[in-house]
């Protein structure tokens, strides 16, 4: 089943997914996308069903297409202070803190989030694919 590009159609959305959480040393790292109306999302899918050429390629569209993107880091010694699920968070809360555009909207990939202060979200199961 396709997911819906956008929940909301009249608010300003950021999507927000994180990479690196299932590593076992390492950063985990977040990003948010708010992307136009009318992204053609075919490449654009989740990175781990991607070739290491489509995520080039996909993260080269979405930077110049996107209205505004942001990435958060957090590295493995706060993951070791706070725990990988509320450092996936964290970095999520840094990503959108650098959004250029505030959004109306966070979509978030996964079934938890801790609300970030003045915008609602929306949790969703594999949102990004």
């Amino acid at each position: 089943m396709a997911k819906r590009l956008f929940f909301q159609k009249d608010l300003v959305e950021a999507g927000c997914d994180e990479a690196g959480r299932g590593c076992l040393a390492g950063p985990v790292v977040a990003a948010a996308v708010i992307l136009p109306p009318r992204f053609n999302k075919k490449l654009v899918n989740d990175s781990k069903a991607l070739t290491a050429e489509q995520r080039e390629e996909a993260a080269f569209i979405v930077k110049k297409k996107a209205i505004a993107w942001a990435v958060g880091v957090v590295d493995h010694i706060e993951i070791d202070k706070i725990n990988i699920l509320k450092a996936s968070i964290r970095a999520m809360h840094i990503a959108v803190e650098q959004l250029t555009t505030t959004p109306q909207l966070l979509v978030i990939d996964g079934n938890y989030f801790i609300r970030y202060p003045g915008i609602p979200y929306k949790c969703v199961v594999g949102a990004m694919l």
